[in-house]
């Protein structure tokens, strides 16, 4: 029997360190309270580790990690449509670089602020931690929303924000790449006024259009890799596999189409997707198709779903269970959360696991509540946590600073084979680790604990 090396540690050791973590809060900063919420899962998840290790506290490991190396904060300055002068805030938080250049996306979206960009640079240390890829946690972007915008202005904007990020960027000191509201054509603005500045032709941001050194696969990249995640996870704790599996998945972005897309390729069938104004459920399996041309190129809500399919239903948000999502309300095999933070309740959690649902594996940054996740851990449910499951963006973003490194260009087939590698390696990792720690099935602790320790380690070697 495998000893579990967590249960030794003195519990009154643990409960000060939960008043530690505790004391960590600013309570006049709301805007910190998303970062705090996955500070404190990250840190009680690892705390008997760096708690029965004496080299942690010596080195301070905890205290260094939860402080980002810097935070910029800058106006950006934009001319719009109207030729009127707009004003916005940008940011790049840098969070740590023990592994390497400083890698994570650049959100555009109103909600963006200081206190979310240091919880998704926090996230990032230990999901890119778990690549195994020589890469350091950090995020940035703005609170400019580029819907409703025209090219013309989204261009103004990039332009203009890049103007101040430029400063602090670079292929071996931090490399951007999108997120939501970032996609390949604000890259593309973003890297155009790069070179303008720089006069530099280099693989400082990722996510690029192919044609200027971007990577095949990247946008498929997340989405294919919590499913490549979910088949290895499955596998691991001796589930049937997802072909012929009826699949619930939120979100109609990057993520939710691309995770649609193979769960196809594998035979399930994947039932529902949904946008901020409701949840279309389609019975037979979701019109691939028709929601890229929704999304993708009318950019319109999913209502008109059901006007070309009356045989599926679409459920408005003012219909939605209460403290609920729709999606997670339908009978399925899989569940994979892919919209945004703190979209699955505890009472959808209860609803899963009533339904008959095996697997949960969240593809965006933290969807499930704290409530929700000690739910489905106490259920048996196989639970894949985001920062383990939908690492592929940025494993392929990685691939990405190699194909410009080697002035090189890969194949969709060899990028797509790195990804599955990549993503089943991760698993296996996670499943290893949780198991060597006495916690065996639980991929949230294994992550933690195996991204932890790979940057807590460097950390330690390069001394202060």
């Amino acid at each position: 029997m495998k000893q579990n090396r967590l249960a030794s540690v003195d519990q009154k050791d643990l409960e000060r360190a939960r008043k530690y973590i505790k004391s960590l809060r600013n309570p006049n900063c709301r805007e910190d309270d998303v970062f705090f919420q996955a500070m404190e899962e990250v840190l009680l998840s690892i705390a008997p580790l760096y708690l029965s290790d004496p080299k942690y506290k010596e080195n301070a490991i905890v205290q260094r990690l939860v402080k980002p190396d810097r935070i910029f904060k800058f106006k950006v300055e934009w001319m719009d449509r109207n030729n009127q002068i707009q004003v916005n805030t940008g940011y790049r938080v840098q969070f740590n670089n023990a592994l390497g250049p400083y890698k994570g996306g650049l959100r555009f979206h109103p909600s963006v602020n200081e206190g979310v960009l240091k919880f998704l640079g926090f996230e990032q240390i230990l999901k890119n931690a778990l690549t195994g890829l020589p890469i350091g946690g950090g995020k940035g972007g703005s609170d400019f929303d580029p819907k409703g915008k025209t090219d013309f202005e989204v261009m103004n904007f990039c332009s203009a924000y890049m103007q101040e990020l430029h400063k602090y960027i670079g292929p071996r000191i931090d490399v951007p790449a999108g997120d939501i509201g970032v996609g390949a054509r604000e890259i593309g603005y973003l890297f155009g006024q790069y070179k303008k500045i720089t006069s530099s032709y280099e693989g400082v941001l990722t996510g690029k259009p192919f044609f200027f050194g971007g990577s095949l696969m990247r946008p498929e990249a997340t989405g294919y890799g919590v499913v490549y995640f979910t088949e290895k996870m499955l596998e691991i704790e001796g589930k049937k596999p997802l072909e012929g599996k009826v699949c619930t998945v939120s979100g109609s972005g990057n993520v939710a189409l691309h995770a649609i897309e193979k769960l196809y390729a594998l035979g399930a069938v994947p039932v529902t997707c949904s946008d901020s104004k409701g949840t279309v459920y389609d019975p037979r399996g979701v019109d691939l198709d028709l929601l890229k041309e929704l999304k993708f190129e009318k950019r319109v809500s999913l209502e008109e779903y059901a006007g070309k399919h009356p045989e599926s239903q679409y459920i408005p948000v003012s219909e939605y269970p209460k403290d609920g999502h729709a999606a997670w309300h339908i009978p399925c095999y899989a569940a994979f959360p892919c919209a945004t933070q703190n979209e699955l309740s505890l009472a959808d959690a209860k609803a899963l696991v009533k339904n008959g649902c095996v697997s949960v594996t969240e593809g965006a940054n933290m969807p499930s509540t704290p409530d929700a996740i000690h739910y489905f851990l106490e259920s048996g449910i196989c639970f894949g946590p985001a920062k383990a499951a939908n690492a592929g963006g940025v494993a392929v973003s990685a691939l990405e600073m190699s194909q410009n490194a080697q002035m090189m260009r890969w194949s969709f087939e060899k990028v797509d084979a790195e990804l599955k590698d990549i993503m089943v390696h991760i698993c296996t990792n996670v499943a290893q680790t949780a198991d060597e720690y006495g916690v065996t099935g639980n991929y949230v602790d294994g992550a933690n604990i195996a991204g932890f320790k790979r940057v807590a380690d460097a950390m330690i070697a390069e001394g202060i």
